[in-house]
């Protein structure tokens, strides 16, 4: 006799991320309680402080509402403090989108999606600048040494 299969209950959860730089950072949004870590610390105590309300924005700008009922796990590594500050907001702001356009209902995500765009475009999409290489010749990509005439 074998034991009966048993059902396996759907977890919603969307995966998203987040660049700046060089800094990555991975989103898991799954129903839950409301919760916000970033590498295993709450948003709310985010070092620099000064950046904290930069990595806020997605969360001031679309309510606390929306964010009651999912729980949000972040990842981030690479680049510095401050582009990791903003993959983490850009991941945040792309997770909850897109968790609202798989999970609740396409007009409150088209909603979303406006509310965000009109304040900052970089919250969705990635800043495509990257730093040009060294040439020869020169201290850097575009500096050349200074010409001697003796």
């Amino acid at each position: 006799m074998s034991a009966p299969p048993k059902e396996k209950k759907e977890l919603k959860q969307v995966l998203s991320f987040g660049r700046k730089k060089t800094a990555i950072a991975v989103v898991k949004c799954r129903a839950g309680k409301g919760m916000i870590k970033c590498n295993g610390i709450p948003l709310n105590l985010i070092q620099p402080e000064p950046l904290r309300l930069k990595v806020m924005e997605p969360v001031l700008l679309l309510g606390k509402h929306r964010f009651r009922d999912v729980d949000i796990r972040m990842r981030v590594k690479g680049g510095g403090v401050t582009a990791q500050i903003y993959a983490v907001r850009q991941a945040l702001a792309k997770a909850i989108i897109a968790y609202y356009q798989k999970y609740v209902d396409e007009q409150t995500k088209l909603e979303m999606k406006d509310i965000i765009l009109s304040f900052d475009r970089t919250l969705l999409v990635a800043d495509p600048r990257r730093p040009e290489p060294k040439k020869f010749g020169g201290h850097g990509a575009r500096a050349r040494r200074t010409k001697s005439y003796r």
